[in-house]
């Protein structure tokens, strides 16, 4: 307690990353299950490109057939997207409850998180259209591993999401997530909300 009054902002930042790794626990343990049952359909073998940024590049690149030689198709998009969603949900009540213990309107508070979250994820997605499929190459047909090497891709892909995340919403969080005491009137969300 004496921790968290002396350093309040470092506090924070440690609670705001076990959480955060909790959470990707999540991620990794309903990851493979999200992906089994979309898999077992025919979303698989739909293409899901979408927000074209360049030739060849789109920030959602999922091409139709299972991986490597696909993308996975719009079973794998909505794997990651549900997996990411329940995540993102748990992630918001435990940081602003725990780890910044806000006050202020929830649903300024869930608006604006939701706001970053979708700017965010398009962010991640879009480095993930460079990053993931150099990856599941190495793992699947360089080093030969096949499922054993996807799942292995999976994490991987799933921890530098999460890193991404972390580095990025930690300040976003600080302005998202304060307790009535620390806003100044004129600012109050509370204020704007009514």
């Amino acid at each position: 307690m004496a921790f968290e009054h002396a350093r309040p902002t470092l506090a924070q930042l440690i609670l705001f990353t076990t959480l955060n790794v909790a959470v990707t626990v999540l991620q990794l343990i309903l990851m493979p299950l999200a992906k089994a049952l979309f898999g077992l359909t025919g979303l698989v073998n739909i293409d899901f490109r979408a927000f074209p940024i360049g030739p060849g590049f789109h920030i959602f690149d999922y091409t139709a057939g299972p991986l490597p030689e696909g993308g996975g198709g719009l079973a794998y998009f909505l794997a990651v997207q549900l997996t990411l969603a329940v995540a993102q949900v748990v992630n918001f009540f435990a940081q602003r409850n725990l780890t910044f213990k806000s006050d202020t309107n929830p649903w300024w508070a869930a608006l604006w998180y939701t706001l970053a979250y979708v700017v965010i994820t398009f962010g991640a997605a879009a480095l993930q259209s460079v990053y993931k499929a150099p990856i599941y190459e190495l793992f699947i047909v360089t080093w030969g591993l096949g499922a054993t090497g996807e799942a292995m891709a999976d994490v991987v892909t799933m921890l530098i999401n999460a890193l991404i995340s972390c580095a990025v919403f930690f300040p976003i969080f600080k302005l998202i997530f304060r307790r009535t005491a620390e806003v100044p009137p004129a600012e109050s969300p509370m204020r704007l909300a009514a």
